[in-house]
């Protein structure tokens, strides 16, 4: 891997992903490009090539990874209703943090479709710990996924009070409307 002279240090892709995201954040995906990723790295534009194959992949890249940057419930034998909750609120954490990306991301839902993706396979682990039979994991997860994405969407649309506080205690019914409504499901 070559280092760049300005930069003294090899270009990783970790850096490139959170740089990357951190510039998503701050202007939108829209006003996102890779010679503005390129400046703030401090390296040559097409240096970013040797890692990505373009600002598309590199998007695509961010969504299929954005799990690993989510605190997700490890399999540690907690209930499955304490499970469902701390995904949901490290979901909803995530999409507060980086509003842009998921604003784009619920645009591009074929970015996620991948259910080996790593947030997929929690929340199929968590619905067969609440009972969901394996012929019903996509069908319930699908519903429960687009429940969530719709509360966070009018959410950071500004559909909802404001006020943070207001929204927690909104987010928190919802995420008890949906435990409570699965264990009567699979119950």
């Amino acid at each position: 891997m070559a280092v760049s002279a300005r930069r003294g240090a090899p270009l990783t892709l970790e850096e490139i992903t959170t740089t990357a995201l951190r510039l998503m954040d701050e202007g939108g995906v829209e006003g996102f490009s890779m010679r503005k990723l390129a400046g703030e790295l401090n390296v040559n534009p097409m240096s970013l090539y040797h890692h990505v194959e373009s600002k598309e992949a590199l998007i695509a890249l961010i969504c299929a990874t954005a799990a690993r940057r989510m605190d997700l419930p490890p399999d540690d034998g907690s209930p499955w209703q304490q499970q469902l909750r701390a995904l949901a609120l490290a979901y909803h954490r995530h999409v507060v943090a980086h509003p842009a990306l998921w604003s784009y991301l619920h645009s591009n839902p074929e970015l996620i479709a991948d259910r080996k993706l790593e947030i997929w396979q929690t929340l199929y682990r968590i619905l067969r710990q609440a009972g969901v039979p394996e012929a019903e994991l996509r069908r319930t997860s699908d519903v429960l996924h687009a429940f969530v994405t719709g509360f966070v969407v009018a959410e950071t649309q500004g559909h909802l009070p404001a006020e943070p506080e207001e929204i927690e205690r909104d987010f928190d019914t919802a995420i008890h409307l949906i435990i409570h409504g699965l264990a009567s499901f699979t119950g």
